[in-house]
């Protein structure tokens, strides 16, 4: 039972970093370099919980208000800080990385290390008795990390190859908030417990992944116009 559990618990991440890692047509990074990014993507899980342990112990507000303090500060503010944090460490300072694609790529990757060890306590241990929650959680919550990912390395990358300081330090304060804001949202819809505020659930999920595509597809063109003229040897 535990294993097809377990199997049901990474299969959306694995797809998903399949994507992603075929998207990077051109110059695709080093598997060793993703690999490790995806694990320190599942290592930020750790602080995270120490954090989020810690933040829940001051949440004195009740309905609504404990809601959002739970969605947007427990939750998103801590695994997005903890997630850049990683990339901000290795991937981001690495020579791989070259074009603005990459950032996306990375952050994906590490935001699946961590969608994937997240799934993993909630499919195989949390919830265990529950068989929906690895369909909904499949469906919704790991993509939805791979999606603020997107934005994240889309951010990061903007910052890495500005060309003045001030667009860098913009660029690096919205890797952090618009995977938080994105984040937060998400959860608080959930948290909220109000059936008028579901109603926004899907049409939000539906404008997350328009979101990625286009972000997507800007890099991507980027990425071709790079390789189509980069010298050749």
């Amino acid at each position: 039972m535990y294993m097809r559990l377990f199997v049901i618990a990474i299969t959306p991440a694995i797809l998903l970093l399949a994507m992603i890692y075929l998207t990077d047509k051109h110059d695709r990074e080093p598997a060793k370099l993703l690999i490790i990014t995806y694990l320190l993507g599942a290592l930020a899980v750790i602080p995270s919980i120490i954090v989020e342990e810690v933040l829940i112990r001051f949440n004195v507000f009740s309905g609504l208000y404990k809601a959002f303090y739970n969605a947007f500060i427990v939750a998103a503010f801590t695994e997005e800080y903890f997630k850049r944090f990683m990339i901000s460490r290795l991937p981001l300072q690495s020579d791989h990385f070259n074009e603005k694609l990459d950032g996306i790529v990375y952050g994906v990757f590490c935001s699946l290390g961590f969608a994937t060890v997240e799934n993993i306590i909630y499919v195989v241990f949390t919830y265990s008795n529950n068989p929906f929650v690895g369909l909904y959680r499949g469906i919704f919550s790991v993509p939805a990390h791979a999606i603020f990912g997107v934005s994240m390395g889309y951010y990061l990358s903007l910052a890495k190859f500005a060309k003045d300081e001030s667009q860098k330090k913009k660029n690096m304060v919205k890797s952090l908030l618009i995977p938080i804001l994105l984040h937060g949202i998400f959860d608080f819809i959930l948290m909220a417990n109000l059936p008028e505020l579901m109603l926004f659930f899907i049409p939000y999920v539906v404008f997350l992944w328009g979101l990625k595509y286009r972000k997507i597809s800007i890099l991507m063109s980027d990425s071709r116009l790079r390789f189509r003229n980069k010298p050749k040897e």
